[in-house]
């Protein structure tokens, strides 16, 4: 199963909007959701810091900042 990780942070308002589109697109996709806080983690937070929410698929980061439903319906429909 694909996996889409979201780098997050609590608070991020930009953080919560992607989550909200990636887990409306699970049901129709069906792929694992993983969120991972970077303020938990030092090397996670210098990777990501300014850039959050950004969205990986199986490792690739996909999207920064919004999610772009177009792109990861592109990614994943492509790994049917």
């Amino acid at each position: 199963m694909t996996l889409l990780t979201v780098y997050s942070a609590p608070d991020c308002h930009l953080c919560e909007d992607a989550l909200v589109v990636l887990r409306r697109l699970q049901s129709e996709l069906g792929f694992a959701l993983q969120e991972l806080d970077i303020t938990a983690d030092a090397a996670l937070h210098r990777a990501y810091f300014e850039r959050i929410p950004v969205v990986a698929v199986d490792g690739d980061e996909l999207c920064e900042y919004v999610v772009e439903e177009a792109v990861v319906r592109k990614r994943l429909e492509s790994r049917r």
